[in-house]
């Protein structure tokens, strides 16, 4: 667990406050879309904030119940049971904190930039998509005020936007226009820009509220219905609110069903927390590394304690983190303060809070996804290269248009085959000069030789002159593998005899047993006899990654 730090406290207070005004209807969002209680979705956030927050090696990211898991849950509360599903969590949890002791956090740096960086920008699109709705004031007691533009007959990307605006509601647009100018002007004056007390997003709620009321209170057709403003579960006693927890059905801990689904959430949920730490990692200001293991270790105890209560699995958010670092959060401060703002706020205010407009909240979450995916990233990969811009576009579109995972697993399998197209390529550069008795070529190892460079060095043995004379230094190499050394040996008993070619191994380590090849001439007299006559000619064989 890494040392807390109270020197940038002023800064992770106000970044906290702004996660909270983000994480808040997301908790609510996603809890009744997972056909869960709506307070699942706040102890849920809670405990992310706080629990995991202390034990996460993050010092940005931000956990909370996942949307990526929603199709999961829906259908595993829906077969098993609300208290059923709560021991899939519990034991979810439990095989998160078995991976992390394992180690199994590894995997996550083997995850690819241009693959990250797509995540990043698709989710930008998504929260745009996803939150046109709650900032239009999508309500079907409107339809036809504003367009009257054709559905889709099935449902697509365009459609609910489409939709949206077919049932708009201006006061939602009016307070959505508002919200965006605030924020959009606390980032771009300098005056505002200075104000680090009062972050642009606590100002756009409370516009947000007065400006509805002001609507309501002059009974106007502007004013925005209680079904388009947060809606918190409220108690009217200490008994009703503990009432509100639920507790696993611990008999179902033996059923094979209730396994499988645990084991499907801790997986999926450990994927997405991973893939969310790079990305944290990639977004910290100060760049600093987070320990993966820890990580899982951290979920892992945060979904035991949230299933042993009522809550949901949960996950590390990049929504969460990405407004945490906007705000300027610089250590995991920021993440407690969070989830200690949930909990006193539904304990002591849920009347306040139920007055803040969607639209309000939709503004501040369109602001962050448009940071995400800003075209100034498409025009950094684009200058990357071909090898980074294709995986890059390829997993932005797949992550789109089917969701995270798939999507990522579509972007990691273009990259790997970008890695393995690079390396089959003959990554060398070959210059002919005649000489009265053949040519001399010179072969440099990379330092590491692995079997993807296999193909690369079966190409270029393949196209050397007959009658040439060759030079293979291992001098720079650590490391060659198995199959490339016996590719050589091959080479030298039998490819090079046919063409007449004559090789010179140099450097090479007694362990790999090279003087059994039969067609090895003497390194000292070729050297000497090729460094006086002929003139040097490299041909470098290196890994094309």
């Amino acid at each position: 667990m890494m040392k807390l730090t109270t020197k940038y406290i002023k800064t992770d207070l106000l970044s906290g406050m702004v996660v909270f005004l983000v994480a808040l209807p997301l908790c609510l969002g996603i809890a009744v879309a997972s056909g869960a209680p709506p307070f699942a979705g706040i102890i849920t956030g809670v405990i992310a904030g706080i629990v995991v927050g202390l034990l996460s090696g993050s010092n940005v990211s931000v956990s909370g119940p996942a949307a990526g898991l929603i199709a999961i849950v829906l259908v595993a509360i829906t077969d098993l049971g609300y208290e059923t599903f709560l021991v899939a969590v519990v034991i979810a949890g439990l095989i998160q904190l078995i991976l992390g002791f394992a180690k199994a956090g590894s995997i996550s740096t083997y995850f690819p930039t241009a693959v990250i960086e797509g995540m990043l920008v698709a989710i930008g699109i998504i929260i745009i998509k996803k939150e046109i709705p709650h900032a239009i004031g999508y309500d079907k007691a409107h339809e036809g005020d504003w367009f009257a533009l054709e559905k889709g007959s099935e449902s697509g990307f365009f459609t609910e936007i489409i939709n949206s605006i077919n049932y708009a509601h201006l006061g939602a647009i009016i307070i959505t226009i508002v919200s965006l100018a605030i924020l959009i002007a606390f980032n771009k004056i300098s005056f505002l820009k200075k104000i680090k007390v009062i972050p642009g997003a606590l100002i756009v709620v409370v516009v947000g509220i007065i400006i509805n009321e002001l609507f309501r209170s002059g009974g106007s057709a502007l004013a925005i219905s209680q079904e388009h403003l947060v809606t918190l579960p409220t108690a009217s006693s200490l008994s009703e609110f503990f009432g509100q927890f639920t507790t696993p059905e611990f008999s179902a801990f033996t059923s094979s069903k209730v396994w499988i689904v645990g084991a499907t959430i801790a997986i999926v949920a450990s994927i997405e927390t991973l893939l969310c730490l790079e990305a944290g990692d990639k977004m910290d200001p100060l760049k600093r590394f987070s320990s993966a293991n820890t990580e899982l270790k951290a979920q892992g105890f945060g979904n035991i304690l949230s299933g042993l209560i009522g809550g949901l699995p949960m996950t590390s958010v990049i929504v969460r983190t990405s407004a945490n670092v906007n705000a300027g959060a610089k250590t995991k401060f920021s993440a407690i303060a969070h989830g200690v703002f949930l909990l006193l706020t539904v304990v002591t205010i849920p009347f306040l809070l139920n007055k803040i407009p969607m639209a309000s909240l939709a503004a501040i979450l369109i602001m962050i996804g448009l940071r995400l995916a800003s075209p100034k990233v498409f025009k950094h990969m684009y200058h990357n290269g071909k090898h980074q811009f294709i995986p890059f576009v390829v997993t932005v579109i797949a992550v789109v248009l089917t969701d995270l995972l798939k999507g990522v697993g579509i972007g990691l399998a273009v990259s790997i085959f970008f890695i393995l197209r690079g390396n089959m390529k003959l990554a060398y550069f070959f210059k002919k000069e005649k000489h009265n008795e053949g040519e001399t070529i010179h072969i440099d190892l990379a330092q590491e030789v692995s079997f993807l460079n296999k193909a690369a060095i079966k190409q270029t043995l393949a196209h050397l002159p007959e009658n040439s004379k060759v030079i293979i230094d291992a001098a720079n190499t650590v490391y060659i593998d198995y199959d490339v050394l016996e590719l050589i040996r091959d080479f030298l008993n039998f490819g090079s005899k046919d063409r007449n070619i004559k090789v010179t191994l140099k450097n090479f380590k007694k362990a790999y047993k090279m003087e059994d090849a039969v067609h090895v001439h003497s390194e000292d007299d070729r050297l000497l006899e090729s460094e006086q006559v002929f003139e040097k000619e490299k041909v470098m064989v290196t890994q094309n990654n």
